[in-house]
């Protein structure tokens, strides 16, 4: 299965040493990378390379995620199966959020380690975390446009499924996240959280890996409350740099799940 990686590009260097060396790209494949570059956001970004996109199946991520040499065949495996539980699904990912449940999937964070548990179905969620999304371009699905900067799109584009009568699985398809942990996030984070409020009231309260969108942003103000501490109190904003060897970020992965 021929597979288009789309990819947000701001940095060509840790683009280079996470996605562009991940493992299922090493030596000839078929598939198909789009660095988008120059975009003033995700969605426009990522609506770009819909129109461009030689394949059905698009994977958008971010330019430091490593995907191991197994994860287009279990993407793949995913698929078979949805396509005899729910052949009309609309966005799928990596890492997201039940209504109830903040963390959903089995990601390898950097900094983090493991989050989750392994698992062997699609699970139905809300909303799926930007790091990895894909749909089908057959679908007619689209990044919304409206919604500014770099986040909150993921949750946008599965609340824009549902809307369309289309559920977002989280699939068991493990990738590894090269992040810089940013403890304080900027201020383009709670603008997009502004306006996908604004999108959505009738979605409200919408759950996202990183934050509960609500009608009175309680959880907004207790995060800022905590980033003013960390970033005025304990002078500390990141939580752990990015790897530049994906060798050593694959031999950590292989001993987190041995042990």
């Amino acid at each position: 299965m021929a597979i288009t990686f789309a990819v947000a590009v701001n940095d060509r260097t840790i683009f280079g040493n996470s996605l562009l060396a991940s493992p299922c790209f090493s030596g000839q494949h078929e598939h198909e990378i789009l660095a988008q570059e120059n975009f003033i956001s995700a969605a426009t970004a990522f609506n770009d390379a819909i129109d461009r996109s030689a394949n059905d199946v698009m994977v958008f991520a971010h330019q430091d995620v490593v995907f191991p040499s197994s994860w287009p065949a279990q993407l793949n495996q995913a698929m078979e199966y949805l396509k005899i539980h729910d052949p009309d699904w609309g966005v799928l990912g990596c890492w997201g959020a039940a209504p109830d449940q903040p963390g959903v999937g089995y990601i390898y964070s950097n900094g983090l380690g493991l989050l989750g548990q392994a698992f062997e179905k699609p699970v139905e969620v809300q909303t799926l975390d930007e790091v990895v999304l894909i749909l089908r371009k057959s679908s007619g699905l689209r990044f919304d446009e409206r919604l500014p900067h770099f986040h909150f799109y993921g949750a946008a584009l599965c609340l824009t499924a549902a809307h369309r009568g289309m559920k977002s699985y989280v699939i068991p398809a493990l990738c590894i996240h090269n992040t810089q942990f940013n403890l304080v996030l900027p201020r383009e984070f709670y603008a997009s959280y502004k306006k996908l409020k604004q999108l959505w009231p009738s979605s409200l309260p919408i759950q996202t890996s990183c934050i509960r969108v609500t009608r009175y942003d309680i959880h907004k103000y207790k995060r800022q409350i905590r980033e003013g501490y960390l970033k005025y109190i304990r002078r500390r904003t990141i939580g752990a740099t990015r790897v530049t060897d994906v060798n050593k970020l694959l031999g950590c992965l292989d001993l987190c799940r041995s042990s």
